[in-house]
């Protein structure tokens, strides 16, 4: 396919996403299947057009004057990819396969392209309703915020310790680019172009041997200030897919216990494999069952309980671009209710002097300064880790770190804009020995 007939199979799947309110992977997975010509090359550029409007959503239809999908498509060539009106004009030509030539409102709409004093929801790409909570957290920074958020996210990866150090995997991952993470001591990046089709490291030998893991640095960084030790017993709470019970079996050095549960069972499907291709011997997946008991052995056992509670998802937009799109206010209250309930759930495993690692993936004060406060106000013999102590874990490179994330008295949080992660808050709770 020609740039320009993928530039006209963008604007189709984007109208689809908008008129049935559907996430992005469906709508461009049935067009993939409705046009079976399409190499796998041309459905990966069609798919990063569609996921960048998505990305600048609003501040392409301001910047056009209207909000249909070919003026979303054609304003994001100008804003997020860089494109001047000689160029969208080349593939905006009308020739077979490719879009209507510019109209002189849209050619005008190019050449004067600015947003002038555009609200901040409109600068930063994200749901009006949102801005009084963003700007909560990050007052007049936030559009700055919002825009990095809407940045399309490098490819991470985790070295797995346990099968050799990060030093040995990083030639063998050469051709893909990879460089070492600038905060995590076992994470490796590769930068993706605009355009670029993301490389099967499904299919790398290092993945087939459990040595790398893909993981946001972010994430991993997370695990590594939940501060697991070697011969702790260690609850994960919400270990899903199992991304953080890996790294803290890495980082415990497969000695102590790690019991990773969920309380939904499909999210646990694919730790089983995960554990065995990682080497990862010191965890026991503890399946939910109907009568809810099944952690009842460990009450007052554990040194930590890990809650990756679940959230909005905010700080993965960069990842999820049409998530934040679909999300709705009753969102909020709902995960607020299950980050409560998940944090008292958390109490009567802990041993004395215990402490639980509370971490989301969303930057909300409402899901994460106002949680552990809530927390402590019920619970007097809980207190708040120092923040600069449970950073002073990165060692080497906990002192830039610092000045980095955001940091208030409840936990620290990581953004794009500020770390080049994924946005994550994370507290760590001791309890009184």
């Amino acid at each position: 396919m020609t740039p320009a007939a993928r530039l006209s199979a963008a604007i189709e799947v984007f109208a689809d996403i908008e008129a049935r309110r559907r996430p992005a992977a469906e709508a461009l997975k049935d067009w993939g299947l409705a046009h079976r010509f399409a190499g796998s090359g041309d459905r990966a550029a069609i798919a990063g057009l569609v996921y960048d409007a998505l990305r600048r959503k609003t501040s392409s239809a301001s910047l056009m004057g209207e909000a249909t999908p070919r003026a979303v498509l054609i304003g994001m060539l100008h804003r997020e990819r860089g494109l001047d009106v000689a160029a969208i004009e080349a593939l905006c030509s009308g020739a077979r396969y490719a879009p209507a030539p510019l109209t002189e409102a849209e050619r005008a709409a190019l050449v004067g392209a600015t947003l002038g004093d555009a609200p901040a929801h409109i600068e930063g790409d994200y749901p009006e309703w949102l801005d009084p909570y963003l700007a909560r957290v990050f007052g007049d920074e936030r559009a700055a915020e919002g825009v990095a958020l809407a940045s399309r996210a490098p490819l991470d990866l985790r070295v797995n310790t346990l099968a050799g150090p990060r030093e040995d995997a990083l030639p063998e991952l050469a051709h893909l680019g990879a460089e070492p993470a600038r905060w995590s001591p076992v994470g490796l990046r590769i930068r993706l172009a605009a355009d670029a089709k993301s490389p099967a490291i499904h299919a790398e030998p290092l993945f087939l041997k459990g040595r790398i893991e893909i993981q946001d640095e972010g994430s991993q960084l997370a695990a590594l200030l939940a501060g697991a030790k070697p011969g702790e017993q260690v609850v994960d709470l919400c270990a899903g897919a199992g991304g953080k019970t890996l790294a803290l079996a890495a980082a415990m050095e497969n000695r102590g216990q790690i019991y990773a549960t969920d309380t939904d069972k499909r999210r646990l499907v694919a730790i089983h494999d995960r554990l065995a291709r990682a080497g990862a011997r010191n965890v026991q997946v503890r399946t939910p069952k109907s009568v809810g008991n099944e952690l009842a052995d460990l009450a007052g056992r554990a040194d930590l309980v890990l809650i990756d509670a679940p959230c909005t998802g905010i700080g993965t937009w960069r990842r999820n671009p049409d998530a934040k799109w679909r999300i709705r206010p009753g969102a909020l209250a709902e995960r607020i209710k299950q980050q409560d309930a998940v944090l008292e759930s958390a109490v009567a495993l802990l041993k004395p002097g215990g402490r639980i690692a509370y971490i989301t993936c969303s930057v909300l004060a409402e899901e994460n300064g106002d949680r552990v406060r809530a927390f402590i106000g019920r619970h007097g013999d809980f207190s708040v880790e120092k923040p600069g102590n449970v950073i002073n874990s990165l060692g080497d490179r906990a002192y830039l770190f610092a000045r980095a994330v955001l940091i208030s008295e409840e936990g620290l949080l990581m953004t794009p804009r500020r770390t080049d992660t994924d946005g994550f808050f994370v507290s760590v709770l001791r309890h009184s020995a």
